[in-house]
């Protein structure tokens, strides 16, 4: 998105004239802001605020909602599904391209682990955030409302996965409201929750630093949160966590979280890729060996300029991290790469310092390493505001956001749970199927 609406800038004037066209393909037709995801699921957020409709601000693109299937660079031509496709029967969309930006993200990296394609819960999309928070919600009023012990200790049992971002943040956010939330319940008490976070390396948000890591594991099992490090899930069958050290967790709800892989699409463009299937690129952000190609993002593999040359000729130049601090940057230099290839301009390289992470624990908790400086607790947490709140695209959202938070401050937090969000036919359906039952009788 970010790429299409600095070419749209750069190109106002030939798309205004109809001499340039560009055309933005993705499934959803809005673009999410991942890193307020696990505040939206706490309730810190309204679900809208954190996606940006594309076509309100690509007002001078084409936008597709679709997907990519196939991409035949040779003969310069993308193969796209659409929805209005499949319900009317027809083939795919064929469009034909001059210059083509890969940049489809990353998808959840699932191991074969039993019954996890049956229980798992992801945490990559909007949908999957508020699916979460309604769960969770909904687990305690199960628990609140059984008298059977195993049914109760299931449903007060939340097990995550993968201690990176994605996974810490979501834990801690929940966990916070959670805990806020029993205090409406006559029958259950923060004590009796277990949250328990798994994790197969030594330590967790390796981002921040050993240090800032260490602070986060400490603030975590202060709030009774059980975090077990160089832990695998070995199986989540019959709604039972099997833990690589023993441990079993009966649980409602497992999160997996244990790190993304390029998105599948990678591999049927047959464009060169790494070892990780991420497409090899050079600094200017071109498909390395291919012309008119150019990506960024999760989807490539770029050289980090800043970084340390490797010792030997042997040895893999280092790559940007697949982070988003990189990759907005990446997309205004893309954009500019790609413009200038339009108009027969040099092209420039791609050189970004990493500047450090921040990240939050739950309201007013936080941890941050930012240009070597550490923070921790409430001066981390509001630098994780500032920051994301800066980089979340439009003003529109900017102030939506900053609303919500001030409002935050002034009510109580909101602990509703709209579960029927996601089968909203059930009632009326409920409806039809009693009405035919007493027209048969």
């Amino acid at each position: 998105m970010n790429t299409a609406l600095r070419l749209q800038q750069k190109l106002k004037k030939e798309l205004r004239q109809g001499t340039a066209q560009v055309i933005v393909v993705d499934p959803d037709p809005y673009m999410t802001y991942q890193p307020f995801l696990p505040e939206a699921a706490a309730g810190s957020i309204s679900p809208r605020h954190v996606v940006v409709p594309l076509r309100r601000v690509l007002t001078e693109c084409t936008v597709v909602v679709g997907e990519v299937t196939a991409v035949d660079h040779a003969a310069r031509r993308a193969t796209i599904a659409t929805l209005a496709a499949e319900e009317a029967g027809e083939g795919a969309l064929e469009v034909a391209y001059d210059e083509i930006v890969l940049a489809p993200g990353s998808v959840s990296r699932t191991l074969p682990v039993p019954g996890l394609a049956d229980v798992g819960i992801g945490f990559k999309t909007v949908e999957e955030a508020i699916g979460l928070r309604n769960h969770v919600l909904g687990q305690l009023d199960i628990a609140s409302s059984t008298r059977d012990p195993e049914i109760r200790d299931a449903a007060l049992t939340f097990v995550f996965v993968g201690g990176g971002y994605a996974g810490v943040e979501a834990l801690a956010e929940l966990e916070d409201m959670a805990r806020y939330a029993v205090r409406y319940y006559h029958n259950i008490t923060p004590e009796d929750m277990k949250w328990i976070l798994v994790e197969a390396t030594d330590r967790i948000l390796p981002e921040v630093g050993p240090e800032m890591g260490r602070y986060a594991i400490r603030e975590l099992r202060g709030r009774n949160i059980d975090v077990r490090l160089e832990t695998r899930l070995e199986s989540c069958e019959n709604r039972i966590a099997v833990l690589s050290d023993g441990s079993r967790f009966p649980t409602r709800t497992l999160v997996w979280t244990a790190g993304v892989k390029p998105h599948p699409v990678l591999a049927a463009t047959k464009l060169p890729l790494n070892g990780r299937g991420r497409l090899k690129c050079a600094a200017t952000l071109q498909v390395d060996g291919v012309e008119h190609a150019w990506s960024a993002g999760d989807a490539a593999a770029v050289p980090d300029l800043t970084a340390e040359p490797p010792a030997t000729p042997d040895e893999p130049h280092p790559t940007c991290a697949p982070n988003a601090q990189h990759a907005l940057r990446q997309a205004r230099v893309l954009a500019e790469n790609v413009a200038a290839a339009v108009r027969g301009g040099p092209i420039v390289d791609y050189a970004y310092k990493y500047a450090g992470s921040v990240a939050s624990l739950g309201l007013h908790k936080g941890v941050a390493h930012v240009y070597g400086r550490k923070l921790r607790g409430y001066p981390a947490w509001l630098m994780h505001r500032v920051y994301h709140l800066g980089r979340l695209p439009t003003f529109n959202r900017k102030a939506r956001v900053l609303a919500e938070w001030t409002l935050a401050g002034l009510f109580k937090r909101e602990i509703v749970s709209l579960g029927s969000l996601e089968n909203p036919r059930a009632e009326f359906e409920l409806a039809a199927d009693t009405g035919r039952h007493y027209e048969s009788t």
